[in-house]
């Protein structure tokens, strides 16, 4: 083919009507891709799973990108001959050059069977804590929330101190999955238990200070105990587990300076801090009503051993 005098390598008419019908190909596969989209975003979703907006994304991406790579084949290999040794020379070549890209794509497989997570799930994959937003071929995109003080030291620190989100959105690649556990928050049993700590003197009212934690616990969890019990005999049922009790306990620490008391409870996977917070006070309210205080690290003076004072006599020169 030749155009203002200069003539293209390789390039005939035979490849520009097949390169004419890619670029054809892929313009139709985008446009349908798009409409197909925004009929899903309009499509009322009333009284359907959450989730069918994203798998229905899920499905479009999938077909329409097989959709294009066989029409691409059939524009560009209609020899059968042809197409096996192209497809022999490329599998080899992204086996060697897109070895991270490949595992990715084959992780995004294996996120789609729904083992692992789904859209809307809190997770900590390849680092990053938060809910999942957004899942493609080789990324999954999370909005990162905060970690407690417990694991503050972890890597990336974090200015907020708690499981809420910090503003940042994430991309973390899809092959994390075959090299780090992921942590799921929700998936099969979507609470958490927690625990709330009280140091108190050794001669305080304990019995007192453990029914002010456990009416607290109570209060505070109320719904989440009601639905609780039936999410862990699913999981009882599901998996070889235990029997655990999902009601709030109150354990007994002691140490060399006062009595700890810890509130086991369990409660929903969000929302953790206002539950805490709202138990704070609750607790430190019904503490002062009682007359219990807080146990900190002091020293208590007990006694003095004899003292004897000798000065000097004021006659003696």
């Amino acid at each position: 083919m030749e155009i203002f005098g200069i003539r293209f390598v390789g390039v005939n008419a035979e490849n520009g009507q097949k390169l004419l019908l890619t670029g054809a190909l892929i313009l139709i596969v985008w446009l349908l891709r798009i409409g197909l989209r925004r009929l899903v975003r309009i499509a009322p979703m009333e009284g359907t799973d959450p989730h069918a907006e994203f798998w229905s994304r899920q499905g479009i991406n999938i077909g329409t990108t097989a959709l294009l790579v066989l029409g691409l084949l059939s524009i560009w290999f209609d020899d059968p001959t042809r197409l096996a040794t192209a497809l022999g020379l490329v599998t080899a070549g992204l086996a060697f050059a897109l070895q991270k890209v490949v595992t990715a794509i084959a992780g995004y497989f294996v996120i789609l069977r729904g083992d692992t997570f789904n859209v809307g799930d809190r997770i900590t994959m390849g680092g990053v804590r938060g809910d999942v937003i957004g899942l493609g071929f080789i990324q999954t995109t999370i909005m990162e929330m905060g970690q407690p003080p417990a694991v503050q030291a972890a890597d990336p620190a974090m200015w907020v101190k708690s499981r809420q989100y910090t503003g940042r959105i994430v991309t973390v690649s899809n092959d994390k999955i075959f090299d780090e556990p992921v942590y799921n928050y929700t998936r099969d049993f979507p609470y958490l238990w927690e625990e709330i700590a009280i140091p108190i003197p050794y001669a305080a009212d304990r019995d007192r200070a453990e029914r002010i934690l456990l009416q607290a616990a109570r209060r505070h969890t109320e719904h989440s105990s009601k639905t609780s019990q039936r999410a862990m005999d699913a999981m009882m049922e599901r998996y070889y587990m235990q029997p655990s009790s999902v009601e709030p306990k109150v354990f007994y620490h002691l140490t060399d300076n006062w009595l700890e008391l810890t509130v086991r409870f369990l409660t929903e996977d969000r929302g953790v801090r206002d539950v805490k917070d709202a138990m704070s006070r609750e607790i430190l309210r019904e503490f002062e009503e009682a007359g219990i205080g807080m146990a900190s690290a002091t020293y208590e003076i007990v006694g003095f051993p004899p003292i004897r004072i000798v000065t000097a006599d004021p006659h003696k020169e």
